[in-house]
């Protein structure tokens, strides 16, 4: 910032310009250190995505040289986040969100072994939608909220949404300004998460 006054630089937070004395506009100080605080959240948050697209190709890379197999005995992923899902989908031209697919089947599926059931991977989950022209993506969220519900007890866990509500969410709430779909998304991260981390927790991989 510069004094208004004389044109020196004054120090950020400084009352009166130390070159002149005349009194900093506080007015344009505040506006200064509110763009600072603006510059300093916007990197942090780019930072934060830039690690989790980062993640996101080591554990692509780490499958591969397993075969395609999770490795047994690895800690599952537990921070998975909705807004880093819509960021790096949007910044992937959607890539990202068939990842998130692929890693949440995966890990849903190791963590829930021995119920009888299997959430379909990454390959049935576009074919099929593309073949229902979507459809099968919302049966798809219904099954794994139902399973995420039913396996909740396992773990000494209780939660309150199953798929019949993710199913309204993202029917229903679409009417209610588009948000249903994300709230939906929402739900099943948040359970998948404490699924997972309640598997680590058991298996002694927190």
């Amino acid at each position: 910032m510069f004094c208004s006054n004389c044109g020196s630089q004054i120090p950020d937070g400084s009352n009166n310009c130390p070159n002149c004395g005349a009194p900093v506009n506080n007015g344009a100080n505040n506006l200064n250190n509110a763009m600072n605080n603006a510059q300093d959240a916007a990197k942090n948050f780019f930072n934060s995505a830039e690690q989790s697209l980062g993640s996101a190709i080591n554990d692509i890379r780490n499958d591969f040289s397993n075969g395609g197999n999770y490795s047994s005995g690895s800690a599952l992923k537990t921070d998975r986040s909705l807004v880093a899902y819509i960021v790096l989908t949007i910044i992937t031209c959607g890539i990202y969100g068939y990842y998130f697919v692929y890693t949440m089947a995966r890990d849903v599926n190791t963590a829930c072994e021995g119920d009888g059931e299997q959430t379909s991977g990454l390959i049935a989950f576009i074919l099929l939608s593309m073949i229902t022209c979507g459809f099968y993506a919302y049966y798809w969220y219904y099954k794994l909220g139902n399973r995420l519900c039913a396996n909740a007890p396992r773990y000494g866990l209780a939660f309150q949404e199953n798929g019949t509500t993710i199913l309204l969410w993202c029917v229903v709430g679409m009417f209610v300004c588009g948000i249903g779909p994300f709230v939906a998304m929402h739900i099943l991260i948040k359970n998948t998460n404490i699924i997972c981390a309640a598997y680590n927790r058991v298996n002694g991989l927190a």
